[in-house]
């Protein structure tokens, strides 16, 4: 994953983290779900984002929160 997609994606998720928890500040280590800084209506749309930014198919994958659950897991997943 490149600069300017990682910078989309922490706009992305950054946006979806201050409607859910009024939260602004996270790192790339920081888990997203499993924290409670997104919950699972904004797990689809993160679903939804990825596959279309990237061309991921979660069909195809065996899905695990895991995958999914900060910056750098999801930029292991698109590489």
């Amino acid at each position: 994953m490149d600069i300017t997609a990682k910078q989309k994606l922490r706009e992305f998720l950054t946006e979806a983290i201050q409607r859910h928890s009024g939260q602004s500040e996270f790192s790339d280590d920081d888990s997203l779900f499993i924290s409670g800084l997104l919950d699972s209506f904004s797990m689809m749309n993160l679903v939804m984002y990825l596959e279309e930014a990237f061309g991921l198919d979660f069909s195809n994958l065996e899905f695990e929160v895991s995958l999914i659950d900060s910056v750098n897991a999801i930029a292991t997943l698109v590489a």
